[in-house]
């Protein structure tokens, strides 16, 4: 599975979240099912807009990418859900690029001028196949720029000449330069899936012209699709709009994480249908804070072991729903369905199921328990509440409390006395 991942210029945002996420997850159901899968998820660290936002900045582009770069890693490693077996870089497969690029001016794909290289577009027949477009009725997005190099307007990029004021470049049989964003994807998938591979996914917005390019290139270089499944998930709103950096009406992911938490973040990109696009606001993520509170809750009269015979057609509606077009909304359903019937058990529930169910979503850290790796002060903080509570005096055992919550831990009270958890 290849994910195309962010352009590192800025601080990555919610939207660019959004594959992350729903990728990540797509591979823990996929191996939950059975399957042997590798993640591959890329950086695109060679672009016009990180040359742009470096001369802006005054810094060179190659260290405002790396910085980028690891703030990106460092922003979706606070989702928890892992990394993704493989991340590469554009600059660290310029080789590998420019010999793709190579392959297709040899099979009469592509074409050299003036230092640059276009695709011709018109020699691969089945362009817009991905994107149902009409080819007479495209539009590259790529402006003015070579326009008058090109042999047909539709024809796009694959490597451009170094120009005044870009402070990176490579050589190649043509002259120095960098790459297209396109062929860069294709070249960075190829390299470590192979083509005809399963799945390759991404933002609903690259369908056009990006994966409608990937897709012509590599068929065009090697005679065999890049991809099988090309799965696209829809685009977060905010005011209505697409959240993007060139709009400014995004909010940066680091900042999310910070005001909301992790698994609200997560619970509120679980409530939404991957393909369709999603509005972000602040009712949705308290909504998504209230579904984790309710989870969170109900732990408190889970035990560890088997689930109950109710539990087990609830679960088997859980994965159905996963394996029908990956349908998390109707999936987070049957687990507040579990929860409900759970809440009205006499008896302790076993939890079996519910964990398997929230593990696949990325949530199965709502059923920690009371751990043992609470440091002494917190655990002196909880016996002198116990205390106070015993004496009556509510206000101190308030305060002590907060002091708890200060140090990173929530108290809980149940049947069997006060546990402590790390706080979300």
């Amino acid at each position: 599975m290849y994910v195309c991942g962010p352009t590192v210029y800025a601080r990555v945002h919610v939207g660019n979240a959004r594959p992350f996420v729903v990728f990540s997850l797509l591979k823990r159901f996929l191996v939950h099912e059975g399957y042997n899968v590798t993640f591959v998820a890329n950086i695109t660290d060679v672009n016009d807009k990180i040359y742009d936002a470096a001369l802006t900045a005054g810094a060179p582009s190659a260290g405002l990418a790396a910085e980028m770069t690891a703030a990106y890693v460092a922003d979706t490693d606070g989702l928890g859900l892992g990394r993704p077996d493989h991340e590469p870089l554009a600059s660290e497969t310029i080789g590998v690029i420019v010999a793709l690029i190579e392959r297709l001016i040899e099979g009469g794909h592509a074409y050299e001028v003036e230092g640059d290289v276009y695709f011709a577009v018109r020699s691969y027949p089945d362009y817009g196949e991905i994107s149902h477009r009409d080819v007479d009725e495209m539009d590259q997005g790529e402006g003015g720029e070579g326009a008058s190099r090109k042999r047909d307007p539709l024809d796009f990029a694959l490597w451009k000449a170094h120009k005044p004021g870009e402070d990176t470049a490579w050589d190649a049989p043509w002259g120095r330069g960098r790459p297209g964003w396109h062929i860069e994807c294709s070249a960075m998938a190829e390299a470590l899936l192979g083509v005809d591979f399963e799945i390759h996914g991404g933002g609903s917005d690259l369908i056009f012209p990006h994966h409608e390019n990937e897709a012509a290139q590599t068929r065009a270089a090697r005679g065999a699709p890049l991809a099988r499944l090309w799965v696209h998930n829809g685009i977060v709103r905010t005011g209505g709009a697409k959240m993007a950096k060139s709009v400014g009406n995004v909010f940066v992911l680091h900042d999310a994480l910070v005001a909301h938490g992790r698994d609200a973040l997560v619970m509120y990109f679980c409530g939404g249908h991957y393909h369709q696009p999603v509005a972000y606001d602040e009712e949705r993520l308290m909504e998504a804070g209230a579904r984790v509170a309710r989870i969170r809750e109900a732990a408190r009269g889970l035990r560890a072991g088997p689930s109950p015979s109710w539990s087990g057609p609830l679960r088997e509606r859980f994965f159905d729903a996963l394996a029908q077009d990956f349908n998390t909304p109707r999936a987070l359903a049957e687990v507040f369905d579990w929860v409900r019937e759970a809440n009205r058990a006499t008896e302790p529930v076993g939890e079996d199921d519910l964990r398997e169910m929230l593990d696949v979503l990325g949530l199965g850290n709502l059923l920690e328990r009371e751990t043992s790796e609470a440091p002494p002060e917190v655990v002196q903080l909880r016996d002198a509440r116990e205390r106070a509570r015993a004496a009556r005096d509510y206000a101190d055992a308030d305060r002590l409390r907060e002091e708890i919550r200060a140090l990173g831990w929530e108290l809980r009270d149940g049947p069997d006395g006060p546990q402590l958890f790390r706080a979300p």
